[in-house]
């Protein structure tokens, strides 16, 4: 495969996105994830000529590999391609594929097919678990990535190599240039190491290695970048760097999205009135990016990698804090007031989340507003013969929280000059179709269509539902209502009334109570 040339139209002029991807065979791993499926969506939508898409799909328990992109195809996300071309689903191929195993374990005749035939690769398979095993997450992230170059190599007609990494995979750093940073350890001999031990040892070992990262995820993308680098002398590499992944901000409909991870199940939590308190800084930036920005990029970057062929491994840090920049602090507002518009169903308590970054104010909350109405609830559940479940699911929200804490406590610098420069070279009608400039995200707005996204496609929940939604709300704040006065009742019988101090106390702020009142009663005659 050749480094130089660029392809262009029958006019003379350079192709444009869609023109590029006509006839043009894809391999896309990760299609059955969240990205990937957008991914497929916006090739079949945008790019109708495309040829033919691969999709390296594993077979799981009781499910089959052409079961699973069945069931992928009949996914919500696909609407509006199945509205203009019913028959979209002729032109994916499910290629038979295990990560975890050799040459990942594809057939010798799906090898010659793919090395024959295809013109461009979007990697997007990777364990995005935080909390991964290390020795997993390398074969996920890592090998499984290397055994992908080595079988692009095979290629005779490819163009591009598109792999898709992480804004935070140098999250140790607090300004990170659009550029493939030394590697914490020489990939090959971690792999090499590890290959004997136990994992128990590794277990042990894993704190030590990852070092200044907070996770196994960060510290193997890293890596990744490192192995995919290598191989930027031989094949045309373009890197995608996303930072946290949202719902869908336009495309192929706002708020879309399938799944709890992230802020999503955070959203979620809160929405339900489970998470009422969450350590994070008001002030630092959350730096969210809408799926189809980063998959919008994504194309943008194949075809411009393809036709352009860079000497080197561009990488594009896809961001929004230096650009458009929006507030943990911000989405708190912004979330509690969706919920509160748009309520889910069957609420444990009425939306009140905060934010907080102290560390003992984040305690006390997690002790009075989450383990303590746990354990009520748990022993209503005892006592009237049923299972146990609140503190369990405290237990894991907790958890999963714990996670995110170190992304939403501290900022990023993130320099985004190669977005910038692909942006420049699109047409004004690739542009439109391509949009991946965050300048024009609406933030409440788009918090607005994720909240109703977490609703209508994660919980499917009926938006024709909500007015019952909003009784069910109002009939947990007269419950709280209710609680609260007979708390103050139970308060006064236990301490005020039997003190004679306590009492005076009580009397003299009544009194202030009501000597305050009159005097604004008479300011507001005189006014008068």
């Amino acid at each position: 495969m050749g480094k130089t040339g660029e392809e262009t139209g029958a006019d003379g002029s350079m192709a444009s996105i869609a023109d590029y991807y006509a006839g043009k065979n894809v391999l896309i791993t990760g299609a059955t994830g969240f990205m990937g499926k957008v991914l497929v969506e916006k090739l079949l939508r945008s790019c109708p000529k495309v040829r033919t898409l691969y999709l390296l799909v594993r077979p799981k328990a009781g499910q089959s590999m052409q079961e699973r992109v069945s069931d992928m195809m009949k996914c919500k996300v696909f609407d509006r391609v199945r509205e203009d071309n019913p028959d979209f689903h002729q032109k994916i191929v499910p290629i038979s594929s295990e990560l975890t195993q050799p040459a990942l374990a594809i057939s010798p005749e799906d090898v010659e097919r793919l090395t024959s035939c295809v013109n461009i690769i979007f990697h997007c398979a990777a364990t995005i678990r935080f909390d991964e095993p290390l020795k997993h997450a390398l074969q996920l992230n890592v090998i499984a990535t290397q055994q992908l170059l080595n079988l692009a190599q095979q290629m005779h007609h490819l163009q591009a190599f598109i792999h898709i990494s992480t804004a935070y995979a140098n999250c140790n750093r607090r300004h990170i240039d659009e550029i493939i940073y030394p590697p914490p350890v020489e990939p090959k001999k971690l792999i090499d190491s590890l290959e004997w031990m136990e994992d128990s040892i590794v277990r042990d070992i894993t704190p030590r290695l990852i070092g200044e990262r907070p996770n196994t995820y960060t510290y193997t993308k890293a890596l990744a970048e490192c192995v995919v680098q290598k191989e930027s002398s031989k094949l045309n590499i373009g890197i995608i760097r996303p930072s946290i992944v949202g719902a869908s901000w336009q495309e192929p409909f706002p708020g879309w999205i399938d799944n709890f991870n992230g802020p999503s199940g955070v959203f979620i939590a809160a929405g339900k009135g489970i998470l009422r308190t969450m350590r994070a800084n008001n002030d630092a930036v959350a730096d969210l990016i809408p799926v189809d920005v980063v998959i919008n990029l994504t194309l943008a970057a194949g075809w411009y990698t393809a036709v352009h062929r860079p000497k080197a491994a561009l990488v594009y840090n896809c961001t929004t804090g230096g650009i458009n920049p929006f507030h943990w602090g911000e989405i708190e507002h912004h979330v509690m007031s969706s919920f509160k518009r748009n309520p889910l169903e069957q609420a444990f308590r009425r939306p009140n989340a905060n934010i907080t970054s102290n560390y003992l104010m984040n305690q006390y909350w997690i002790l009075v507003s989450h383990k303590f109405p746990a354990l009520i609830y748990d022993l209503y559940l005892r006592l009237s013969g049923q299972k146990p479940q609140m503190m369990r699911i405290f237990n894991r929200l907790h958890k999963a929280i714990g996670l995110l804490e170190y992304f939403s406590r501290q900022d990023w610098e993130w320099n985004s000059e190669n977005m910038n420069m692909l942006m420049s070279h699109l047409s004004p009608e690739d542009r439109k179709t391509f949009n991946f400039d965050v300048r024009q995200l609406n933030w409440p707005e788009y918090i607005e269509n994720y909240c109703i996204g977490t609703k209508k496609y994660v919980l499917n929940e009926d938006m024709s539902d909500i007015p019952v939604a909003r009784q069910h709300l109002r009939k947990l704040r007269n419950i709280r209502y209710t609680f609260n006065t007979l708390l103050l009742v139970f308060i006064w019988r236990v301490f005020i009334a039997r003190s004679q101090m306590a009492r005076n106390i009580w009397y003299f702020v009544v009194s202030l109570c009501f000597k305050f009142l009159s005097y604004f009663r008479a300011s507001s005659t005189l006014t008068n």
